[in-house]
């Protein structure tokens, strides 16, 4: 698998979407969070895979992942990978929990996902 290519799995049963560099999907650390209202979930995954990519790719041996699911008014989306190797749990959710909550990113990735 070439550095562009992703894993993109749905998921029939809960309707969820994720985008990962590695299967099978690991969580090592995650955050989720609820964007308001409905659009693309693939570009939406890819977005966000992207912002945190850049926060976290420092981290030795991460692989972000990212599962996005929607409902009648919202994305729910749930960020964070897997690490191979020690790393900082508290520090890492933490920044990835500031990715999430800023607000300048979520009009981008809601808007750029249509």
């Amino acid at each position: 698998m070439g550095r562009s290519h992703w894993h993109v799995i749905e998921d029939e049963e809960g309707g969820a979407l994720t985008v990962a560099r590695r299967v099978p999907v690991r969580f090592d650390l995650a955050v989720e969070t609820v964007l308001a209202g409905t659009t693309g979930r693939r570009r939406l995954a890819h977005l966000v895979r992207q912002d945190l990519w850049r926060a976290l790719q420092s981290l030795r041996g991460y692989a972000p992942a990212v599962r996005v699911r929607r409902d009648a008014q919202a994305m729910h989306v749930q960020a964070g990978g897997a690490v191979m190797g020690r790393f900082d749990r508290a520090g890492c959710e933490a920044l990835i929990a500031q990715v999430l909550e800023d607000e300048a990113n979520r009009v981008r990735w809601m808007g750029g996902a249509r």
